[in-house]
């Protein structure tokens, strides 16, 4: 047994837990090892596994170790400074005795210079094979592309030398059966696509046998979403491009036909000719190998996201390592001239040697909810660029908060928990709300009373970078309740839950909100249904759910609200990153109401940057390469 596995966990030890000890002890008691960097090496890869990462990079871990491991910089001299060296003996990877299994069984998978737990290795293997069968098989353009673009993107009032990105990531879109389309709030990626499904519906080819397509997001809130916004889209398109364009989107959970440990389950191959997946961001590592072989190649995938967001909560970075260029294009000859020819946009600025990945993925770099030198629009691009010294200016700059402040962005700096300003803050965001629940019948609620308090209830959301703590979700939620007005638990008229677990039976998503209204039958929570009406499940049968008055950022992915209260806590954690205040400040559309009660740990966050670790980035750029 080796030293490692025999050190019990201790004040001053190293901070790993008992799940990643027990991992290297299960190793080394199948296949022992003498070397005591060996067990370390199997903890420190469960441990970056449980933090999200595919891997542990070994050359990151000798570059930075706080920064590769998360940790504070004291425990790193407990670490032997050789760690990594001793990575190519591992007896877990492969070249072990005879009689343990072979390489294609290994728990372990050394990959240059980063060491996966073989589930991760792969699924990004899976990921990198299937979008270089995917890039390489043949898809014919519709003969009037040109044309149909030229109907479904009006020429610019102006000259302007930046490219329609919109109409590009459609042209690029339409010759592939793999497309990346990613960008910031407002940039129009649903738009774009839309008019991406009626330039392909409208292919001459296609009047008689209309395209199979499939809509999807990770999570019931963001499918919901994506359906309304397509179907608010297809409203502005040409009258005769509208046909055949679906509005009703699915979880990827009910695409993949996934239940459970996904692990264990075939995976399903979808009839259809083009999928359309939103909020790519939140996908993570399994899911991603899962949604690409599910696809068949002969079909389309494109996928939405925003790759400056919040990463998935399992392991994994897809969305953002494969989208990692896209802000310079290297966009190759070939591309650049394809692109001149079909739309008439210059891509020259944003040339380069890139992978055929590269050339199938695009940009959107305006923003039509706000732009750059909008309140919203300023913070979310110098948090987004790590910009310390700006983002202290901007909270110098932003007004306190007030009942009748009128500023796009303001700040609070509460000096206690108990700030009776956040009450007051929160009663006035939700003011709209709490007159829809009064005027309410104290009888029965009707369907349209129920959707119109869903919809007043939706347009302020506080949001918070922690669930624990005096300033995170668990705390908020029942102080938020009490100073409302209501009942810090139990079931009531006004409350407001989101579900916390897919439930197939009463067809409820995880982070579906709904709300408690009275009922001629008694107390019954309504959900939207998708389709303008409401489902009404009774109390008693939703066992995973949670009151929402206050929610964390990461469950508001793929949401907007018209007023956002973001919360930060009173010290720093390690989950509180740039990407988290980037995605908290961008669920906000008109207004931004910032609570630090520490300016410093706000500043801290805007310097911390996720990183995780993984080799989709290089391998994918390799494997695809043009």
């Amino acid at each position: 047994m080796s030293q490692m596995s025999q050190t019990p966990r201790a004040p001053g030890a190293l901070p790993l837990s008992g799940l990643d000890t027990a991992f290297a002890r299960y190793l080394d008691s199948a296949v022992p090892s003498s070397d005591p960097r060996h067990s370390l090496l199997a903890a420190l890869t469960s441990h970056q596994f449980g933090r999200g990462h595919a891997c542990l990079d070994l050359d990151l871990l000798q570059k930075d170790g706080p920064l590769a491991l998360g940790w504070d910089a004291r425990a790193l001299p407990l670490l032997p400074p050789d760690l990594g060296k001793a990575a190519p003996s591992l007896p877990w990877i492969g070249n072990s005795p005879p009689g343990y299994p072979s390489d294609a069984h290994s728990p372990l998978v050394l990959d240059g210079p980063r060491l996966y737990l073989r589930r991760n290795w792969s699924a990004e293997q899976s990921i990198r094979s299937a979008i270089a069968a995917r890039l390489a098989q043949p898809c014919p353009v519709p003969d009037n592309l040109s044309v149909s673009l030229a109907r479904l993107f009006d020429a610019p009032a102006k000259p302007s030398s930046d490219p329609d990105w919109q109409q590009v990531a459609c042209a690029l879109a339409a010759r592939r059966r793999f497309t990346l389309i990613t960008g910031g709030p407002g940039t129009g990626k649903t738009t774009t696509v839309v008019r991406l499904l009626a330039l392909l519906q409208s292919d001459p080819a296609r009047q008689l046998v209309p395209l199979r397509i499939a809509l999807a997001a990770p999570t019931g809130k963001a499918a919901a979403r994506l359906g309304e916004s397509i179907s608010s889209a297809i409203k502005k398109l040409p009258a005769d491009m509208q046909q055949h364009i679906p509005d009703q989107a699915v979880t990827l959970h009910k695409l993949l036909q996934v239940r459970g440990n996904r692990a264990d389950l075939a995976v399903p191959e979808l009839a259809v000719d083009l999928v359309v997946v939103d909020e790519a961001s939140m996908i993570d590592l399994e899911m991603m190998a899962r949604l690409l072989a599910a696809v068949p190649l002969g079909a389309s995938l494109i996928l939405l996201g925003d790759k400056d967001q919040l990463a998935s909560v399992e392991a994994g970075a897809v969305m953002g390592q494969l989208c990692a260029g896209a802000a310079q294009g290297d966009y190759s000859p070939d591309t650049v001239a394809w692109v001149a020819r079909t739309t008439g946009a210059d891509l020259h600025p944003w040339a380069g040697p890139g992978s055929a990945l590269a050339q199938q993925t695009v940009m959107l770099r305006f923003s039509r909810r706000f732009s750059d030198d909008s309140g919203i629009g300023q913070w979310a691009k110098a948090v987004n660029a790590g910009d310390v010294p700006a983002v202290k200016t901007l909270w110098q700059q932003a007004p306190a908060w007030q009942l009748d402040a009128s500023a796009t962005v303001d700040q609070l700096q509460p000096t206690q928990p108990g700030d009776s300003r956040l009450s007051a803050l929160v009663r006035h965001g939700w003011q709209g709300w709490l007159l829809a629940l009064e005027a309410l019948p104290s009888a029965a609620c009707t369907d349209a009373q129920a959707l119109d308090a869903l919809q007043a209830f939706s347009r302020f959301q506080v949001l918070c970078a922690v669930r624990e703590g005096p300033w995170g979700v668990d705390t908020l939620n029942r102080r938020l309740a009490t100073s409302l007005g209501f009942l810090p638990e139990g079931w009531y008229v006004g409350r407001p839950v989101m579900v916390t677990r897919n439930d197939y039976p009463l067809k409820l998503m995880n982070g579906d909100v709904g709300l408690c209204l009275q009922q001629a039958s008694g107390l019954r929570v309504a959900f939207p249904d998708g389709h303008g009406g409401i489902r009404w499940v009774l109390p008693s049968r939703l066992d995973a759910v949670e009151s929402v008055f206050a929610l964390t950022v990461h469950k508001s992915q793929g949401s907007e609200f018209e007023h956002v209260c973001l919360v930060l806590p009173d010290r720093g954690v390690a989950v509180l990153t740039r990407e988290l205040l980037y995605t908290g400040i961008t669920r906000a559309r008109t207004r931004l109401t910032l609570v630090a009660p520490q300016t410093d740990v706000l500043l801290r966050a805007v310097k911390a940057k996720v990183v995780r670790s993984g080799g989709l980035e290089n391998k994918t750029s390799e494997g695809c390469a043009s």
